[in-house]
């Protein structure tokens, strides 16, 4: 992006190891670096699920935790940490544990409704400065088992990389009779309020 769009500083980092969201901002033309941090994200939503949170408040709390852990090294900078969480007739779920757990994610969601409830933060300065929740609806078709044998040879061990053994960029978007949301927070960084917050920050011209 041009220096006259985005301006100098402060300087933006991602908190992620996830190549989509790496994508979306990249798509949108921002100069930013990328940053995995190392957080317990198991912990957190055993705890949350424990002290009975609700799932965007623990979809928070997982973001927060990664948005801190860079902004502690990189107090200047402006952090985006992210993260999201599939919740479906009151059951979490995690990135499944091999094929096998990629098969029962989606014969589970199989002809039901869905959300991804994708959080949002930004910490500049030693605090969080910025959140916002979306989510995204997504209703799954009835498919037939022989499409989801298809399907899952198809995508191969690139289904294990999402919550929901899905990538809507390919063969996934096919499991599906209807999507609600901005296709970036299906994608787990809800761009357009993340640009009007860094406009109103000074960090993109309004």
């Amino acid at each position: 992006m041009s220096p006259r769009v985005q301006a100098a500083a402060p300087e933006l980092i991602l908190a992620t190891a996830s190549a989509a969201r790496r994508a979306v901002l990249a798509a949108a033309g921002l100069r930013f670096t990328a940053q995995a941090a190392a957080v317990d994200e198991a912990a957190i939503k055993e705890s949350a699920q424990a002290e009975g949170i609700p799932v965007e408040d623990a979809a928070m709390l997982l973001a927060e935790a990664k948005a801190q852990r860079i902004a502690r090294r990189h107090p200047e900078a402006l952090v985006i940490g992210a993260d999201q969480m599939l919740v479906c007739e009151g059951q979490w779920f995690d990135k499944p544990a091999g094929m096998d757990g990629a098969r029962a994610h989606l014969q589970a969601l199989r002809g039901r409704t869905h959300e991804l409830v994708s959080a949002m933060v930004c910490w500049r300065g030693g605090m969080q400065v910025w959140q916002h929740v979306a989510r995204p609806r997504l209703a799954m078709r009835d498919f037939s088992d022989a499409f989801l044998d298809a399907y899952l040879e198809a995508e191969g061990e690139a289904v294990l990389t999402s919550v929901g053994a899905y990538r809507l960029e390919g063969l996934g978007v096919q499991l599906f009779d209807r999507i609600e949301g901005e296709h970036s927070a299906i994608l787990g960084l809800p761009l357009l309020p993340l640009l009007g917050f860094l406009r109103q920050h000074g960090a993109l011209l309004r």
